[in-house]
């Protein structure tokens, strides 16, 4: 079954790779949506997928990158917009 969730992921997010890395791991785990930085330094994320790899997916980006540092992170459940790829948005 897929699923959607958002995240926003705060801390040492932004200028560490994040994005970049975010984007290798959903692209290994079969996830799709996008990752895009916020004005307030936090990290945005809307990403969906099969439970399985979403879980995995949601559990890397709870660290991210060597670089980072997490400090903090929401999670909340959306609606399946089926997409086609996963972007860093600008």
């Amino acid at each position: 079954m897929i699923k959607n969730v958002r995240l926003t992921i705060n801390g040492k997010v932004q200028q560490v790779g994040y994005r970049f890395t975010c984007m290798e791991t959903a692209y290994k785990l079969g996830i799709r949506g996008f990752v895009k930085n916020n004005h307030d330094g936090s990290v945005c994320i809307e990403a969906e997928g099969p439970e399985d790899q979403l879980e995995a997916f949601v559990a890397w980006c709870s660290k991210g990158p060597l670089w980072a540092r997490v400090i903090g992170m929401t999670q909340e459940e959306g609606e399946v917009k089926h997409f086609k790829t996963f972007d860093i948005l600008h």
